[in-house]
């Protein structure tokens, strides 16, 4: 599988567990792997400020003008050159551009982002999506150790994936968390998540096989 480009693309509900079994199988596979970083490297080539990317991170757009500063000078990932002017959906399309660049220089693991419909076209791209019931995901954010009480946890994980979805579902013509939305869709609590990366590196290795035995 070196010498392909393929994608992993990780949907996942608050508190199931996705980051930690992007970062899983980045390592088993030894490809990249994105999640907030790849929305600060974007910011980054957009000129904007890398804190604007983490405010808006996953959440339903606004449609406000704010003042920004921007990187001058050409620069393929700058949206209005001179400008410091930028909307949500501006940031998207940054966001989506760059996503794009990284699929097609190396193979690698993104969590969220809407990557899945981002990469829809891409002949190598595994879309899975996480999920868990929701007193597992309460115990995961509970032991990350900011001392969040049961209460707090699952309001949270509620509120969290409400603006996942509304994020996702306005970007997309497809539904959040929707099994036909995916290939695969896995609750995170019925196997170890060692045991889950490797369902999905099988499922990845025979998705390639049968992707170049069809010449595409």
């Amino acid at each position: 599988m070196d010498d392909k480009k393929y994608v992993i693309t990780i949907g996942r509900q608050f508190g199931s567990g996705g980051r930690e079994l992007g970062k899983l199988l980045a390592r088993k596979l030894g490809i990249a792997y994105y999640d907030k970083e790849l929305l600060c490297e974007a910011a980054k080539k957009a000129g904007v400020s890398p804190e604007f990317f983490e405010k808006s991170d996953e959440k339903f757009p606004k449609f406000f003008n704010g003042l920004f500063s921007f990187t001058m000078g050409y620069n393929p990932y700058t949206l209005y050159s001179g400008s410091t002017s930028i909307s949500d959906d501006s940031l998207y399309r940054a966001q989506s551009d760059f996503i794009h660049s990284v699929a097609d220089t190396h193979p690698c693991v993104i969590v969220g982002r809407s990557a899945d419909y981002i990469l829809r076209d891409h002949p190598l791209c595994v879309n899975v999506f996480v999920h868990a019931p929701m007193d597992v995901c309460i115990e995961r954010i509970m032991k990350r150790g900011d001392k969040t009480t049961r209460e707090q946890a699952k309001a949270l994980a509620e509120k969290t994936n409400k603006l996942r979805a509304g994020y996702y579902n306005f970007y997309t013509d497809k539904t959040w968390g929707d099994a036909k939305s995916y290939h695969l869709t896995i609750d995170s609590s019925s196997m170890t998540m060692d045991d889950i990366a490797e369902v999905i590196c099988d499922y990845l290795r025979r998705r390639i096989k049968n992707v170049c035995e069809r010449g595409l």
